[in-house]
């Protein structure tokens, strides 16, 4: 990779990490390509340059969530051990809670409100990928890896159970009696959030876990 290309890839990257912050503080209305600017250091121009409108870079930012979030998951085929796969992927979810609550809250209430930037990215890309998710885990089933139940289901309730710790931070902290989670609080609730979801499933938590 050219100079160039390294400085237009170091540019981008900079101008999407200010604009997580920047919506996940104000939400899409409240913030502005202007502040987003003054976060990542640049001059408005360049921002309209890379993304062309503040919806776009929206989009940007909530499709580099989504890929974040499922990345483990989507490299997961048939050969797989379902249990270390869902067990892994639980965990990374969940430390991404822990770490990027703000970006997790940012889509939540992108969905509340109808995904009204993000509705066809739902069901254009996000479904297909879903899909072949449904299937992966109706082919573990089938093959007599894990417990035959609602494969559609199971991916949903690892999705709101593990964001729930980034979406009601708020509840969560102040139920807990602290001002903030710890490594070792992740390995407890990634323990028990796994272990539930996996015996659901039928199967057993890996013993390196």
């Amino acid at each position: 990779m050219s100079k160039r290309q390294n400085h237009r890839e170091e540019v981008f990257i900079k101008i999407l990490d200010a604009a997580e912050i920047e919506f996940g503080l104000k939400g899409y209305n409240g913030a502005s390509l202007q502040h987003i600017a003054e976060r990542a250091g640049l001059p408005k121009p360049n921002i309209i340059y890379y993304f062309q409108s503040k919806a776009n870079l929206y989009k940007q930012v909530l499709d580099q969530t989504l890929m974040g979030w499922n990345d483990l998951f989507d490299r997961a085929t048939i050969n797989d051990d379902p249990a270390h796969v869902l067990d892994g992927f639980i965990r990374v979810k969940l430390k991404q809670s822990f770490e990027k609550g703000a970006t997790s809250r940012l889509f939540a209430m992108e969905v509340i409100g109808g995904a009204l930037h993000i509705g066809d990215y739902l069901k254009e890309e996000l479904r297909p990928w879903f899909m072949s998710r449904v299937a992966l885990l109706q082919g573990w089933m089938d093959a007599g890896k894990m417990r035959q139940c609602d494969p559609a289901s199971v991916i949903f309730m690892i999705w709101s159970t593990t964001q729930h710790y980034a979406d009601f931070e708020a509840q969560v902290l102040a139920l807990s009696g602290v001002e903030s989670l710890t490594d070792g609080d992740l390995q407890r609730i990634g323990d028990t959030v796994s272990g539930i979801i996996l015996a659901g499933c039928g199967l057993s938590l890996p013993t390196e876990s």
